[in-house]
């Protein structure tokens, strides 16, 4: 019975290692992040086949950061100032000014990893900006110089590994060549561009040059462990035939998957290809030929009754948990790959009468409402926390697409995860812009349109680059458009490759547009198509003036609040802009002119002249609501008949800027956001200001009925007068005129203007949607609003869960309106905003008698004591605190 037990402990005991040694190689890949070194070439003279010995001293090196740049290690030691802040980014030297040499930097890692049996060990390096050298233990790795920055670089470090486990990697980085030179153009003289890499960093009218031009290892590097045979860049593509609906059983979908076998052994390698989804297990034997790399296509799969993906706002974007991975045959898995799939279908077609193009997705068509990102932070600094937020904060203003503009990058797996988690379709973009690649006429620029309309240099490194990026994203399920460039198309031959065969023959799923106001996605009434306007309009114009028909770009303001301001602006330039209506001129103080502000112009003197800076930026916040709630409205109110979608120009800053954002850089909403997020509701009525009609919209599957519609205007001395108490229908993805009410908001509000308020509630009396306009006087003066009886609300928070608070208000009855009520979740001791924070509402309004609840999400906070403030435009902030 002993030998039987020990048998029994000796198999389970094999079985054990085998497991672990299963589970170490499928999941033995790993970041090298921390305990990175650095020193600038003018201080170090040796060789990288010195300098990557364990023999060579480093105690003179400073701390790095990796991923990051020369910049960002420079900001990590206290080098240079925060280039964020005030005019701190002049204090910083430029790197057209200095010349390469002070930000080539040399970065060395020690790690330890050996290889055993068969183990081939892998480093990948996901992006070096711009070019580099990569040593192992004395060893260089590359035979030649790596270019580009869009391209990445693995390599397989097995038998320069040395016995002990103790290793060094160095790598020496030089920046773009060119750098540009900033001279307050777009993309500065515009030869930044001859490089494939981002064109921003020379400065744009929304960003200051950063001065390394990002030079580094700016994204992740990674070490990966497998067997000899190593499986990457798979591809799944999903197929939906038919036009679905979210709910209800599903007809099936077709999967379709393939992967690249990398055989390192000398000789032929037999095993099987295989990858599991929803519970079932797709295989496929195969023999790969020696030291090659062979693609692989598994058989279609037919998936019965799958859960769809879908946009934010149709339905939920469901992901099944994907592994596929290669067995050689009696070994265990040789490399495992794992993913998060979407099943869903993207298409596209002409809409005659709009004259632009529609996007549809599992059949159904779908209004495009999206943002233009730029990039998460302008120095490179990606969290996976930060990718979430910024992602969550589009879901929230109900926007379903996000541009990822072309001066800028291809976005990042962990950007896409975001999408793909919270159902944001993304609009990617290539490395070209009208401004830098010639579509104009520039007296900034040092070449003329000719020569830049070649840019970038090296056309093949472009398209290599594009191939290897393509296959780095093609997976999620948030893809949906590849774009050429911003504003032009590439040069021909790297169009003509790009469009007609590396996206059909690596993706070939999704539509490709030439350039992002192409006439192929857009053309006006005229024939044509463009983009735009950039500046603050009045609120009827995106009412009665049909722009273009797919806008890529249409947008304005964005000041934040005044503690959004102080978090980046000194004390002594917090000077409001000084608005003289008669030249049509604005006094800016030099650093808001330094964060590119934009003027307001007479809009915020409309609220009568600011008294200080606080008073301008309360003021603000009013025109940003109104803005973008109109923008988006009037858009909204002739989608398909004028519009199939809009983007606008910008959802989000990359860094401390004063012009079109949503929320700041320290992922502060401002009004902009709030007022965006009402007009984008999926039911929402809605009111037309040049005609005085209210309007209905409906961005859903479903015909909506039996909804009752309330519309009431409150005088400024809190009387309330009933217009209208309809019931209303709307068909699916709809939007309807209803009725005119313009003779009665006229007549109420002539005097000092005053609130009208549109209300959606279900049979049971539940509000659906809720719209309040705060309207203007005879004049277009916002008189009234000077004259609000104060008003305090009842408040009361609690603890709903761990990073979850509930705050209910509310308006006892006689009191006048609560009007615009910016709610912030704070320290209680310093009193300093929590930030970021997640809230269902703000900048509300609370009707006499009405109570509200608003929900807040937030990081846990850890013992810190926190409170909230509540500040409306006609109460006085106060405090409340938070019950448990």
């Amino acid at each position: 019975m002993s030998s039987i037990i020990y048998a029994m402990k000796f198999i389970y005991t094999v079985f054990f290692v085998l497991l672990l040694c299963f589970s170490a190689l499928a999941q033995n890949q790993y970041e090298l992040n921390d305990g990175w070194l650095c020193a600038p070439i003018t201080q170090v003279k040796d060789q990288g086949e010195n300098i990557s010995s364990l023999k060579y001293t480093l105690s003179n090196w400073k701390k790095a950061v990796v991923p990051g740049t020369v910049l960002t290690t420079m900001l990590q030691n206290k080098e240079v100032p925060d280039p964020f802040y005030g005019m701190n980014n002049q204090k910083i030297a430029d790197i057209y000014d200095t010349g390469s040499a002070t930000y080539t930097y040399w970065f060395v890692k020690d790690f330890e990893e050996n290889a055993s049996n068969e183990e081939q060990v892998w480093l990948h390096l996901r992006g070096v900006n711009y070019s580099c050298d990569v040593f192992v233990n004395g060893q260089k790795l590359n035979s030649k110089t790596h270019e580009g920055m869009f391209l990445r670089q693995t390599y397989n470090i097995t038998k320069v590994l040395n016995k002990n486990g103790k290793n060094r990697l160095a790598v020496i980085v030089y920046p773009p060549n060119p750098v540009g030179k900033p001279n307050g153009g777009q993309a500065g003289d515009g030869t930044i561009a001859k490089n494939v890499s981002h064109q921003y960093v020379a400065g744009w009218d929304w960003i200051q040059p950063i001065r390394d031009r990002n030079t580094g290892i700016w994204d992740k590097v990674t070490i990966e462990k497998t067997g000899m045979v190593k499986l990457s860049n798979p591809h799944v593509v999903t197929l939906v035939p038919g036009k679905r609906k979210p709910s209800g059983n599903q007809a099936p979908a077709i999967i379709k998957v393939s992967a690249e076998l990398n055989n390192t052994a000398t000789k032929v390698v037999k095993g099987v290809v295989q990858y599991s989804i929803a519970g079932q297990t797709i295989s496929k034997k195969v023999k790969l030929a020696p030291l090659a790399t062979t693609t692989i296509s598994l058989d279609d799969f037919e998936l019965e009754n799958p859960q769809l993906w879908w946009p934010s706002g149709y339905g939920d974007a469901f992901l099944y948990p994907m592994e596929i991975k290669f067995v050689a045959n009696g070994k265990p898995a040789s490399s495992i790959q794992k993913l998060q799939v979407g099943v869903r279908e993207i298409q596209h077609t002409w809409n005659s009468e709009t004259k632009s193009q529609q996007v549809s997705v599992n059949g159904q068509k779908i209004f495009i409402k999206g943002g233009n990102w730029i990039i998460s932070d302008a120095m490179l600094r990606f969290t996976d926390a930060r990718y979430d937020t910024e992602v969550r904060f589009h879901k929230e203003m109900n926007l379903n697409l996000i541009r990822v503009w072309g001066g800028a990058l291809i976005e990042r797996p962990e950007f896409y995860n975001a999408c793909d988690k919270y159902g944001m379709l993304v609009f990617q973009d290539f490395w070209m812009s009208g401004d830098a690649n010639g579509r104009w006429l520039d007296p900034k620029k040092t070449d003329d349109q000719y020569a830049r309309r070649k840019y970038p240099d090296d056309h093949q490194l472009f398209l290599t680059s594009a191939a290897d990026q393509i296959k780095m994203v093609r997976n999620h399920a948030s893809l949906a458009i590849w774009c050429g460039g911003n504003e032009i198309m590439p040069p021909d031959d790297i169009l003509i490759p790009l469009r007609d065969s590396i996206i059909p023959k690596l993706d070939g799923t999704r539509w490709f547009i030439d350039f992002s106001n192409s006439n192929e996605m857009s053309l006006n009434e005229i024939g044509g198509n463009g983009d735009g306007p950039y500046e603050i309009q009045p609120i009827e114009r995106f009412w009665n003036y049909r722009t273009w028909p797919f806008n890529s770009e249409i947008g304005s303001v964005g000041v934040g609040d005044y503690e959004s301001l102080k978090r980046f602006i000194p004390k002594e330039n917090m000077i409001a802009p000084q608005f003289d209506p008669a030249t049509q001129t604005e006094k800016i103080d030099s650093v808001w002119d330094y964060h590119k502000y934009i003027s307001y112009g007479e809009f915020v003197n409309a609220y009568g002249a600011p008294r200080d800076v606080q008073d301008f930026t309360e003021k603000a916040q009013l025109v940003n609501y109104n803005q973008y709630r109109a923008l988006i409205e009037g858009f909204s109110a002739n989608m398909w008949r004028w519009y199939t979608g809009v983007i606008i120009w910008k959802t989000q800053n990359p860094w401390t800027a004063l012009r079109g954002q949503m929320y700041d850089y320290y992922l502060d909403q401002n009004a902009c956001f709030y007022g965006l997020k009402n007009g984008s509701a999926s039911l929402h009525a809605m009111y037309n200001p040049v005609d005085g009609m209210i309007n209905l919209v409906n961005n859903s599957f479903e015909q909506v009925r039996n909804r009752m519609l309330l519309v009431k205007i409150f005088d400024m001395d809190g009387k309330e007068h009933l217009i209208s108490k309809l019931m209303v229908e709307i068909d699916a993805s709809s939007s309807k005129k209803s009725f005119a009410i313009k003779k009665e908001t006229d007549r109420v509000s002539k005097n000092k203007g005053a609130f009208l308020v549109l209300q959606l509630e279900d049979m049971n009396k539940n509000v659906v949607d809720q719209n309040v306009y705060w309207l203007p006087d005879a004049n277009q003066e916002y008189s009234g609003l000077q004259t609000l009886a104060n008003v305090k609300l009842q408040a009361k928070a609690n603890r709903d869960a761990e990073g979850k608070i509930v705050l209910n208000l509310e308006n006892a009855v006689g009191n006048n309106l609560s009007f615009f009520n910016r709610i912030s979740l704070v320290n209680a001791q310093t009193k300093e905003r929590v930030l970021p924070v997640f809230y269902t509402e703000n900048y509300l309004t609370v009707l006499p008698g009405e109570q509200k609840q608003i929900k807040m999400e937030y990081s846990a906070q850890g013992d810190t004591k926190l409170a909230i403030e509540i500040k409306g435009w006609n109460g006085t902030a106060y405090y409340i605190n938070i019950q448990p």
